[in-house]
């Protein structure tokens, strides 16, 4: 039998602008990223979300073809599904936000459907705090891991909130820039001390292009993102590594620090893979073999002998 992963996240369309060109009102959203990740591994993945009934029935096929439980979904009739737009500067570092629409996220309250509320690991897409709070008590067993991902959002308008998730979590996942709003540290290391502090035993800390780093009390992991040719839109690239990365974890069933490391470098490649094209497009074209490519390139980044 197949372990469990519980995504707890957004569904969304979003209209992106980048050097590159212009997408209107494609398909995105955290929960759509991670979901499309984590599916390729052998697990059971539910996705809990909401959509207004404007949700494009291509788009719910589209994720229930790989293998994706849709039964905590809710379609709100008359609403309208959560929109973004947002336009990436020419080193795809920074972004404008210029619309979002909440539509019906504004009064989303998440439904675990009774055959999810046993998960093995829970992943706590970037959502409101109390959102995240009222999923987490409708478990009915401790999960063997929660990861969360946040944003700076959260921290500035609903930071009571979120320190009471923080406290629940084993996982976070968050950028540089995040780690230092939320601990006032410089330092990515005593920002990690800090947050380990906070509750989460195991602190990720994504540096885009630069790769990301994994905290556990003393020991640190440096993964590097794999240098790439073409980077056209990196909507989406956090939430695929968080895919890729509880994905490998629920498959294996393994959370050491050892299992960790190796879970990071699956998260930095689906994350690879997201970025060369626009939105989603990219993953759904993913195949086994094209992941066992990436991988190797980035056994060979990272190995080297000491004479």
């Amino acid at each position: 039998m197949n372990r469990k992963l519980l995504v707890i996240g957004t569904i969304a369309y979003d209209t992106i602008s980048t050097p590159f060109g212009k997408v209107e009102k494609i398909l995105g959203g955290a929960a759509t990223y991670i979901g499309l990740c984590a599916s390729r591994f052998s697990l059971d993945c539910g996705i809990v979300s909401v959509v207004g009934d404007d949700f494009e029935n291509e788009h719910l096929e589209l994720l229930k073809k790989h293998d994706i439980d849709l039964s905590g979904v809710e379609i709100v009739p008359g609403g309208s599904t959560f929109f973004w737009s947002g336009e990436y500067h020419n080193d795809l570092n920074t972004r404008t936000t210029l619309e979002t629409q909440l539509n019906v996220l504004e009064n989303f309250s998440p439904n675990i459907p009774e055959h999810f509320k046993s998960p093995d690991i829970v992943m706590l897409g970037n959502l409101s705090p109390d959102v995240q709070l009222q999923a987490l008590e409708q478990l009915k067993t401790k999960p063997k891991l929660i990861v969360l991902d946040t944003m700076n959002f959260w921290m500035e308008h609903f930071r009571s909130g979120l320190d009471q998730v923080i406290a629940k979590v084993d996982v976070i996942s968050i950028n540089n820039d995040e780690a230092r709003q939320l601990t006032g540290e410089n330092s990515l290391v005593s920002a990690a001390n800090k947050i380990h502090q906070m509750g989460p035993e195991f602190v990720i800390i994504k540096k885009g292009e630069h790769g990301a780093l994994l905290f556990h009390n003393k020991e640190i992991f440096c993964a590097p993102a794999l240098p790439l040719e073409e980077v056209f839109d990196p909507t989406g690239a956090g939430d695929s590594f968080a895919g890729g990365f509880t994905g490998y974890l629920t498959q294996t069933g393994d959370i050491s620090f050892k299992n960790m490391k190796l879970a990071v470098i699956y998260g930095s490649a689906m994350a690879s893979f997201t970025v060369e094209k626009f939105g989603t497009k990219n993953l759904v074209n993913y195949t086994p073999s094209t992941m066992a490519t990436r991988l190797k390139a980035f056994k060979e980044l990272i190995t080297f002998e000491i004479e």
